[in-house]
């Protein structure tokens, strides 16, 4: 549980970090490209007002500006000569009248007029065609379309993005392994506490048992002085429930250590359940029930067997409790592709409303004043749950009307 959390904290913290480096490279990557389409837009207002070229600036004068003006964008006695573009002049039925290429020497006179005609035919005042933005103005000689390459900002742009993407990888790598070993610092508190519980209930488990033996020790010689009576049944019933709640809790202690000390081994598990089930067939039917089996042959799983019959007792034990009168409890163990699902159903009554996980909880009741008719302590469950954990499966519940069924599955 110590490892899951420390990396449950690496995880949140990496993620944390993700989103912030993702929206600060959207941002700073956005205006950028935001910036590079407001100065294609700046140069072509620019054009389009002066019929396809730049103004002349002269030294001292006032230079200038497009309508609207750009974002922060400045003309200079350099632009001219850093622009690449090229102009066309239609007339009122889309024939090419006009061509000028003399500022760009990628484009041919045929490309240009391509361009020029499928601007037209998009029907859009403004637009992108490859690397290429236009404009399409009308003018009092025609219709004037400028094109303006783009390519190179385009191409600065996109490396900052890859320099921008890399670096934030970088960082991400480089906090990772951070992380990684200081999580142990972050988490010590957590693990001290946690393991000063697990420590405690250890300790209080061994120091009942003894106390536990010496009633129950005491019950045995007032009987014999005595006879048997009421009270000393009861003090028999109280010590024996005390007695699994003390062993129930020592082994979800046990459960939640890194290590349990559990050795796996592959066995067949249907032969296992088989034979923790046949038991709850007689008591099923002491209690007015049926228990009925459908279990596939042969199925292996790597695991512990005596933990995997244990199960089977917690469900099966669980189900003849809270079925109802003469019903039936249903338990199948089947293989689907490389999951094997041991499932166990029964008709009860009605679960209340919420969260079935927390059918799981240690201490957990649904239905307290039932449990206690039943002799439980809520704890059955969570033991259920740290066996399938165990073995890297899945428990969970599900009901449909007044039928619920705890299913586990192991990949």
């Amino acid at each position: 549980m110590i490892k899951q959390l420390r990396w449950k904290f690496v995880a949140i913290a990496m993620g944390s970090l993700l989103i912030i480096l993702l929206t600060i490279i959207g941002l700073i990557n956005g205006i950028s490209f935001y910036q590079i389409d407001e100065r294609a837009d700046h140069l072509l207002n620019l054009l389009s007002e002066h019929g396809g070229s730049f103004p002349k600036v002269e030294p001292g004068r006032e230079k200038p500006r497009s309508s609207p003006p750009g974002f922060g964008m400045q003309f200079s006695e350099e632009t001219p000569f850093e622009t690449r573009y090229f102009w066309a002049n239609a007339d009122a039925d889309g024939s090419i009248q006009q061509l000028d290429t003399s500022h760009i020497a990628a484009i041919t006179s045929d490309q240009a007029r391509s361009y020029a005609q499928q601007a037209l035919l998009r029907g859009k005042t403004t637009g992108y065609m490859e690397s290429y933005k236009y404009q399409i103005t009308q003018q009092e000689s025609g219709t004037l379309i400028v094109f303006l390459d783009r390519s190179t900002q385009i191409e600065s742009g996109l490396f900052f993005l890859l320099v921008s993407c890399v670096v934030a990888a970088a960082v991400l790598l480089v906090m990772f392994v951070l992380l990684a070993i200081a999580s142990n610092w972050a988490i010590r508190p957590v693990t001290k506490s946690i393991q000063k519980q697990k420590q405690f209930i250890t300790d209080a488990g061994h120091e009942i048992k003894t106390p536990l033996a010496i009633i129950s020790a005491n019950a045995d010689v007032l009987e014999l002085q005595m006879g048997k009576n009421e009270w000393l049944d009861s003090i028999r019933n109280q010590t024996t429930r005390l007695g699994r709640l003390v062993k129930d809790l020592l082994l979800l202690a046990k459960m939640d250590e890194e290590r349990p000390g559990v050795a796996f081994a592959r066995f067949d598990v249907s032969m296992a359940v088989t034979d923790a089930a046949m038991p709850f067939c007689a008591l099923a039917e002491a209690n007015g029930k049926s228990l009925s089996l459908q279990i596939q042959p042969g199925l292996i799983l790597l695991g512990d067997m005596e933990l995997m019959r244990q199960l089977v007792g917690i469900l099966l034990d669980n189900a003849v409790k809270y079925a109802l009168p003469n019903s039936e409890i249903q338990l199948a163990l089947q293989q689907a592709g490389h999951t094997v699902r041991l499932s166990v159903s029964n008709l009860c009554d009605p679960v209340p409303e919420g969260d079935l996980n927390r059918l799981f909880d240690r201490f957990y009741r649904a239905d307290p004043s039932r449990t206690r008719e039943t002799g439980g302590y809520g704890i059955g469950l969570s033991i259920a749950q740290a066996i399938v954990q165990l073995h890297r499966g899945k428990l969970s519940a599900q009901t449909e009307g007044s039928k619920i069924q705890f299913t586990a599955a192991f990949d």
